[in-house]
């Protein structure tokens, strides 16, 4: 099932993240799928936390990117996504790799959408579970 109602695709994504914090990052986009965004962030120096550790903040960076990106591409002409709330849960550290992110949506409505991003490392295993709540108001 198809949930985009704008034209999507990891170059348009790549390109409108230029001179952002997800490009400073140095997140990558990898897949669009007919309801889903992959993409991931690299464990270095820009992301690591003091103790060698993929930083929490980076994480949920990770996250809110995807979430965001994701509702943005199921708004309707003259809409745009705002975030509301996100919270992230921290499962297992990770200290060098990938940390690759997937959303996917839980509740897409006329005035709120609901996004949940599943993180994992390089093995598979997941690192952080997040969820993001986007209000859906009139683009200026």
């Amino acid at each position: 099932m198809r949930i985009w109602k704008r034209s999507i695709s990891v170059e348009e994504i790549t390109a409108s993240n230029q001179d952002t914090a997800a490009s400073h990052l140095g997140i990558e986009f990898l897949e669009v799928g007919g309801d889903f965004i992959r993409g991931r962030v690299p464990v270095d120096a820009r992301t690591r936390q003091p103790y060698g550790l993929l930083h929490g903040g980076v994480s949920v960076v990770l996250a809110e990117t995807l979430g965001s990106i994701a509702a943005h591409f199921c708004c309707g002409d003259g809409q745009r996504a705002v975030g509301l709330d996100i919270n992230a849960n921290h499962l297992r550290g990770v200290t060098r790799g990938w940390v690759t992110g997937t959303v996917r949506p839980v509740h897409i409505g006329r005035t709120t959408q609901v996004w949940q991003i599943d993180l994992a490392n390089d093995e598979g295993q997941l690192t952080c579970v997040s969820r993001i709540t986007m209000a859906v108001v009139e683009a200026k």
